[in-house]
């Protein structure tokens, strides 16, 4: 039998999001936008339903292209509100424009990738969580991180947020040391 993290149970979707994306290091700007707007989506509701409406997320944001998204202004946010394919947040909604803006403002300043990757040294961090229980819903270091994105133009990007991006998207490893996706993603 497999040994997984314990929070993917229940769920063919989470299983496979577990076994594929989740904490495998991300590196490309727009992916990482992507993740970021999800888990900001996320905020206040359980991951399946956003894993549920992931295609209809990539959808209705023009596959999360920050440069077009940028473009979108009231008319957009209206269409939007109406999608029943995606979480109908007007605050969120309106914030993943903004968000799309910084983004670009980021990434012409030497990207977006380089950006959240220099707060771990471009090494994912391995804190070898034994059990779930060990897994913190924020550190300090994405409080700071979230600072830095409000301070740069961000929205919904609070500290527990930035966190869970911060695990999906592989800044760092908290698959629990029994899982069997801890050893190949814990650069051992």
């Amino acid at each position: 039998m497999v040994e997984r993290c314990s929070w993917c149970e229940g769920h063919p979707e989470y299983i496979s999001y577990h076994d594929e994306e989740w904490g495998v290091p991300e590196r490309d700007s727009r992916a990482l936008f992507e993740s970021l707007i999800l888990e900001g989506f996320q905020s206040g509701l359980s991951w399946i339903t956003i894993l549920k409406k992931r295609e209809g997320f990539r959808r209705a944001f023009a596959a999360f292209d920050p440069d077009v998204i940028a473009n979108w202004g009231d008319d957009e946010i209206e269409r939007l509100v109406q999608d029943e394919g995606i979480v109908r947040h007007r605050g969120k909604i309106a914030a993943t424009i903004k968000n799309a803006r910084a983004w670009q403002e980021i990434e012409a300043k030497g990207g977006f990738s380089e950006f959240i990757w220099r707060y771990v040294d471009g090494i994912p961090l391995q804190p070898q969580r034994a059990a779930l229980s060990d897994v913190p819903a924020k550190t300090d270091l994405s409080t700071q991180i979230s600072k830095d994105l409000k301070k740069a133009g961000f929205g919904f990007c609070g500290p527990t947020t930035v966190y869970a991006f911060m695990q999906a998207a592989g800044l760092v490893n908290d698959h629990v040391v029994t899982c069997h996706r801890f050893e190949p993603l814990s650069g051992g």
